[in-house]
C-alpha cells in the first residue's frame, strides 16, 4: 500500500480526526496548488528520474520555502531512496517525497507537539515574537482551547509598550471568558508578570498565558526585557516558564526563519506557533524551521476562527500538502 493510501486510511477513523484532517486540507490549499501543481507538471514532463528531474524538483521545493539546506538534505535522501528502490518511473517518486517530508520533520523520532502542562500547580506559558504576527490572537485562541478542556486560564498583558496590545488582550479575555492581569501602558513588564503569577496562584488558575512586547527596532533592549521577565517568572515558580512559544507569521517565509534565529538565541524557545499558514503558498517553511533550528512546531494557524489553531501533526501536514495527488491515485 502506498504512503498516501496509508495516510488516508489512518485519518478516516474518528469524526474528530476527519475534521482536523479537513482543516489541514483546507488550510494548506494555497501551498498545495502551487507545490503539487508544479510537481505534477514536472512528473508529466519527465518520464524517468534523472539529474535534470532532481534539479527542477530542487527549485520547486526552494520556491515553497522549504529552505536551501533542508532541500539539499531531502534531494540527497531522495536520490539514495530512488537508487535503493530502483525507481525508474517519475510517477512513483511522489510517494517517496511525501514519506521523506514526514521523516525530515520527525527525524525518525516520535514528535511531541503537546504543550508541557503540569499535572498539578500552575503552568506558565510565555509567548514571544515580533509585532503583527498574531501573538495576541494566538493567546486568545489557546485560552479558548484550554478552557474547553476544563482548565482555569488567566492571561498576563506583558506587552506594556503598546496600549493597543493590552486592549486587544482584554477583548480576547472577554470573548473567551478568562481574566486578564494588566497594568497601565508603559509599566515594567516584569512587574506585570510578578502580579500575574501571584494573582493566578491566589485564584487557583491552572494555566497562565503571558504576552510580551514584540518590537525588534532595539533588539538588545527587547532581549534584556525578555530575560528579566523570565527571571521573575522562574523566581516565583522554579520550573517556569514551562513553555516559551515563539509566534511566527508563515506568510513572511524566510523572514520568519531569521526571527526564529534571533529569538531562540536570546531565550530558550521550546516551540513554534506558525500563524496564517492558510494565507501562504510557502508552507514549506514548517520543514525549514524544524530541520534548521531543531525547534518543534507546536501549533499552526489554519484559519480565522477560534478553533482554527491546530496542534501540529507532520502527517496531517503532508496529507494537506498532497491531498490532490491522493485523489488522483484513488481514480487510477
Amino acid at each position: 500500500m502506498s504512503f498516501f493510501k496509508k495516510l488516508k486510511q489512518k485519518f478516516s477513523g474518528t469524526e474528530v480526526e476527519q475534521e482536523e484532517t479537513k482543516k489541514y486540507e483546507k488550510g494548506m490549499e494555497k501551498t498545495r496548488k502551487s507545490f503539487t501543481g508544479r510537481l505534477n507538471d514536472l512528473v508529466a514532463r519527465y518520464r524517468k528520474v534523472d539529474e535534470d528531474f532532481f534539479e527542477e524538483l530542487e527549485e520547486i521545493l526552494i520556491s515553497a520555502d522549504v529552505g536551501v539546506s533542508t532541500v539539499m538534505d531531502l534531494i540527497d535522501e531522495l536520490k539514495m531512496e530512488v537508487k535503493r528502490r530502483n525507481i525508474k518511473d517519475s510517477t512513483e517518486i511522489k510517494d517517496v517525497i511525501s514519506e521523506k517530508l514526514v521523516d525530515i520533520y520527525s527525524g525518525g523520532e516520535e514528535q511531541f507537539s503537546s504543550l508541557n502542562i503540569q499535572q498539578s500547580g500552575l503552568s506558565i506559558i510565555l509567548f514571544v515574537g515580533v509585532n503583527g504576527v498574531g501573538k495576541t490572537t494566538t493567546i486568545g485562541k489557546l485560552a479558548h482551547q484550554l478552557k474547553q478542556e476544563g482548565k482555569k486560564v488567566m492571561l498576563a498583558a506583558g506587552d506594556t509598550f503598546r496600549a493597543g496590545a493590552i486592549e486587544q488582550l482584554e477583548v480576547w479575555g472577554e470573548r473567551v471568558g478568562v481574566d486578564v492581569i494588566k497594568q497601565a501602558a508603559g509599566s515594567d513588564p516584569a512587574a506585570v508578570m510578578y502580579d500575574a503569577v501571584q494573582s493566578a496562584r491566589s485564584r487557583g488558575a491552572d494555566v497562565l498565558l503571558c504576552d510580551t512586547a514584540g518590537r525588534l527596532q532595539n533588539k538588545v533592549n527587547l532581549m534584556n526585557e525578555l530575560e528579566k521577565v523570565k527571571r521573575v517568572i522562574s523566581r516565583e515558580v522554579p520550573d517556569a516558564p514551562h513553555e516559551v512559544l515563539l509566534v511566527l507569521d508563515a506568510t513572511t517565509g524566510q523572514n520568519a526563519m531569521s526571527q526564529a534565529k534571533t529569538f531562540s538565541a536570546a531565550t530558550d524557545v521550546s516551540g513554534i506557533v506558525l500563524t496564517k499558514l492558510d494565507g501562504t503558498a510557502k508552507g514549506g517553511i514548517v520543514l525549514a524551521i524544524r530541520n534548521e533550528l531543531s525547534i518543534p512546531v507546536k501549533f499552526v494557524g489554519l484559519g480565522e476562527k477560534v478553533e482554527d489553531l491546530q496542534e501540529f501533526d507532520p502527517e496531517k501536514y503532508v496529507y494537506g500538502l498532497f491531498a490532490g495527488l491522493m485523489e488522483e491515485e484513488d481514480e487510477e
